[in-house]
């Protein structure tokens, strides 16, 4: 079997008929390498040095013109057909309804669920990044310390909803682990860690919290997907 897809002549497939994963240990980027560990969906990784801007050569813009990891391109895609799909919290839900976990089948319970993806990527992730940015990088050398104020005080009330949504439930969705759980962990996980933001933002107050992301990260499956692409 071989693959045709441009993607395929500068990252090679040594295992077509699998799923092939474009990424890099990024926030965004281990979602999915949590998601395929958690499923059991065979997938070979390809890691993407996004600071080597391999995320912008010409054979990765033809499977996201958009220029941001991770992608997928799945042989056995619907019908049977290939399926290239970019942005993380689109290739979760695809995963999801392709093992049949982690989305609950009930309609009202699966809406549910994928409120609370498009919470952590429209509101979450920003507000996450502009702050690691505006802490620890090149913003931080800013003598105006507002826009890091702006997003350290956004990040501590987006980190308080979750915390209240967790406060009579395990997981986001109840006793149940899904994708909600997997979009968020990485971030919050990155937030405190190596961005270095957990006293700005007041971590300790979120107990919570707290203990949501200790019991994700002590998953197998986690642990797993936060290497998929590190080396």
């Amino acid at each position: 079997m071989s693959l045709d897809h441009p993607i395929f002549a500068r990252w090679p497939a040594q295992y077509p008929d699998r799923i092939q994963l474009f990424s890099a240990p990024t926030p965004n980027g281990v979602k999915v390498g949590i998601m395929l560990e958690e499923t059991g969906l065979a997938y070979e990784p390809h890691r993407i040095d996004i600071m080597a801007n391999e995320s912008h050569d010409p054979a990765f813009l033809a499977l996201n013109p958009n220029g941001k990891i991770p992608a997928i391109y799945d042989p056995a895609g619907p019908s049977g057909q290939p399926l290239a799909l970019f942005e993380s919290g689109a290739i979760l839900i695809y995963l999801a309804d392709k093992s049949g976990s982690f989305l609950p089948a009930d309609p009202n319970q699966r809406y549910e669920t994928i409120q609370w993806v498009m919470w952590q990527m429209g509101g979450v992730g920003p507000m996450f990044g502009q702050l690691g940015f505006f802490h620890k990088f090149a913003g931080r050398d800013y003598e105006d310390k507002r826009p890091r104020d702006r997003y350290a005080a956004e990040s501590a009330r987006l980190l308080g909803v979750l915390d209240e949504r967790l406060t009579t439930r395990e997981w986001v969705m109840g006793i149940d682990y899904s994708i909600a759980d997997i979009s968020l962990l990485g971030w919050v996980r990155n937030l405190i860690g190596f961005y270095d933001a957990a006293e700005i933002v007041g971590f300790e107050r979120f107990g919570h919290l707290k203990r949501w992301l200790d019991a994700g990260l002590s998953r197998p499956a986690v642990q797993r997907g936060l290497e998929v692409t590190a080396a």
